[in-house]
């Protein structure tokens, strides 16, 4: 017979930290479920967002920004190029570097996934009314830092 956990409910009561790593790991888990049925990964179109929004960057700056490992980030700069979302060229500013700009085809294929994004979020975050969302976005701004 299964017993049904009764310790993980005191533990995220008594450690705050705990229930916050558990409930990250959960939305990432719907989140890459998510990406998956869309047929672009989290960070590809987070990428592709953020050149849309800031225009063309750096491999470094795209990771620093979006707080995605180097070695990711090269990885999915490599799967975009493939798929003809965007294209690096020499920065003009820094010879040495490369900046990777959104292409047509990368603007049509983040605005197939962000018309995707309001019905994911409404399924994942259901249990919360509109304004315990609004005080979880703004609590979670407060704790990274962000402004607000």
């Amino acid at each position: 017979m299964q017993v049904r956990p009764t310790y993980f409910p005191k533990l995220a009561g008594e450690r705050l930290d705990i229930a916050l790593c558990r409930a990250s790991a959960s939305v990432a888990r719907a989140a890459d479920a998510h990406a998956a049925g869309q047929g672009i990964g989290v960070g590809q179109h987070l990428v592709l967002k953020m050149l849309d929004d800031v225009g063309p960057c750096s491999q470094q700056a795209l990771s620093e920004e979006l707080r995605i490992d180097r070695s990711v980030m090269v990885t999915i700069c490599d799967d975009l190029e493939r798929a003809e979302c965007v294209r690096r060229e020499r920065n003009p500013r820094d010879r040495r570097s490369y900046a990777v700009t959104i292409t047509d085809a990368g603007r049509h294929r983040l605005a197939a996934a962000e018309g995707a994004v309001p019905a994911f979020l409404h399924d994942t975050f259901q249990v919360l009314t509109p304004d315990e969302r609004s005080q979880l976005a703004a609590l979670l701004s407060k704790l990274l830092n962000l402004p607000g």
